[in-house]
């Protein structure tokens, strides 16, 4: 919300905010307008409109949207406020939202569940008049603000967090462990069904959903589609690398998968080779290929590249030789490195957790999270309980 309040009222600036379907955007316009009408403007002047609403099929064309929406606007005394829910299901909307962005005095707020709304042609008719607001499933830390005392203790809270994701909706509920995974299944199929199949004409869902299966069991693991496709061949299907690309890539619009890249901390270059992924909601990872009790350390990791993507960090993964460094957050001048671990449990992973940073020469804040309660920091090496590191105003 601190995000969206710098630009309100800055109506040179079209506001889109971005994210996965069903992570929340919705209620962010709800809050918006919500905070609007504490501030004096008129509950008249919020014209709102969720597309995937199939009354509205009439407005699903451009030409069409524009006039209902210039005439509306026009009818009313001052400024506008215009909210277009899941408005990537209307083709050529930026040409009529720029058109209104000149023509009117309108404050305009957008939602997308599909990065594509963002790319080619639409980047360029948009280009330098929207800023894009990017939205993730629940933080731990608002996880635990929103189920409040349902819970004993942090430590079970976490339990919970780490099973069933950060979904907005199941936080506020007290649903059965079925109920969960029930409903991330569904949340799961609208997202393969309407944001990537969809809206890329694939047509084997079959291939879609093993390639996903893949990536999950696989998160936090260096692969490329290379490998994916030789996988395949293993199994008895040819399916060519470029053609497991584009289904990655389509993944990735839909903001379902999360690709990092790897650096050279050495030669201080992004290597091209291979990616890791990670997903948007380690629940879904649970309710889909399940096993997150299991692979605890690799879904750790997924929980902390998503916390740093959620403050703002580019994130990608160091190497240093045969040395790896689970992530390098970016942001602005700022850098930190973070090793990953479930638990610090012998003297050799102490010495390869810690070790891995010894060849790094700056003065960065360097961490090791894990499990552990007792801290074992060392050499200017922080060591974090999770826990605590996610609950950290500031690290």
């Amino acid at each position: 919300m601190s995000k969206v309040r710098a630009f309100i009222d800055q109506t040179e600036l079209v506001k889109i905010i971005t994210g996965m379907r069903r992570c929340g955007k919705s209620v962010m316009l709800e809050l918006i307008k919500q905070e609007l009408l504490e501030n004096g403007v008129s509950e008249d002047n919020l014209l709102s409109y969720n597309f995937e609403d199939i009354g509205l099929q009439n407005l699903k064309d451009p030409m069409a949207l524009h006039d209902h929406l210039k005439a509306k606007i026009d009818s009313k005394n001052g400024r506008t406020y215009l909210f277009l829910d899941e408005l990537q299901e209307v083709e050529k909307w930026e040409t009529c939202i720029n058109s209104l962005r000149i023509n009117s005095d309108v404050d305009i707020y957008i939602t997308g569940s599909n990065a594509r709304m963002l790319a080619g042609k639409y980047a360029t008719v948009m280009a330098g008049r929207y800023i894009e607001i990017r939205m993730y499933p629940f933080s731990f830390k608002e996880f635990c603000t929103a189920i409040g005392k349902k819970t004993q203790s942090l430590t079970e809270a976490f339990k919970l967090f780490q099973k069933q994701g950060g979904m907005p909706f199941l936080a506020n509920l007290t649903p059965s462990e079925a109920d969960v995974k029930q409903y991330l299944k569904d949340i799961y199929t609208s997202v393969v069904i309407k944001d990537i199949m969809k809206h890329n004409n694939f047509r084997d869902i079959d291939l879609l959903e093993r390639i996903i299966l893949y990536v999950l069991a696989n998160i936090g693991k260096t692969f490329s589609a290379t490998s994916i496709s030789k996988f395949f061949k293993s199994e008895n299907r040819t399916v060519a690398p470029e053609t497991i690309l584009n289904y990655l890539r389509a993944c990735e619009e839909a903001y379902l998968l999360i690709p990092t890249k790897r650096f050279d901390l050495q030669g201080k270059k992004l290597l091209q080779v291979s990616e890791k992924y990670f997903v948007a909601d380690h629940g879904l990872r649970e309710a889909v290929y399940g096993y997150n009790e299991r692979d605890i350390e690799l879904i750790m990791e997924n929980i902390v590249c998503m916390e740093l993507l959620r403050r703002g960090y580019d994130v990608s993964v160091g190497f240093i030789g045969d040395k790896e460094i689970d992530f390098i957050g970016k942001r602005g001048g700022e850098c930190i490195y973070v090793q990953v671990c479930y638990l610090l449990a012998s003297p050799e992973t102490i010495k390869r957790e810690f070790g891995n940073f010894n060849t790094i020469s700056d003065n960065y804040p360097k961490y090791v999270v894990s499990m552990d309660e007792i801290n074992l920091s060392r050499d200017g090496i922080q060591h974090k309980n999770i826990q605590e590191f996610l609950m950290a105003e500031t690290w």
